[in-house]
């Protein structure tokens, strides 16, 4: 397998990543309206857990300043949705999941 192939796979990974963080985030916010906070949180923490999985693969050494940007970039969401998560506040995930729909069109130019 060439290394173009498997950029473009690990793309297609992050992408179906983003996307279900996405849904995650929708689905939280729906719940929140609904008062089903429990849910709520249960949607938030799988967000959390895909952002942490993502921040895991990334790797600092080759990916110098972009892979540190993403770092912050996660960190950035994870601290926002745990804000979000006890203030019980809708606006604070959308807030994410525009950074999120942002950064995903990004990772599909690359898949093409």
């Amino acid at each position: 397998m060439g290394e173009k192939s498997v950029t473009q796979n690990k793309s297609r990974l992050i992408v179906m990543l983003y996307d279900g963080a996405v849904k995650f985030l929708k689905l939280a916010i729906k719940e929140m309206e609904a008062g089903n906070y429990a849910s709520k949180g249960q949607y938030i923490n799988r967000v959390q857990d895909i952002f942490n999985e993502l921040n895991a693969v990334l790797n600092m050494d080759a990916g110098g300043e972009v892979a540190q940007n993403l770092r912050n970039l996660y960190l950035f969401m994870n601290r926002r949705l745990s804000q979000a998560n006890v203030k019980r506040d809708p606006q604070m995930i959308q807030e994410v999941i525009g950074l999120l729909e942002e950064l995903n069109q990004g990772w599909r130019t690359i898949t093409g």
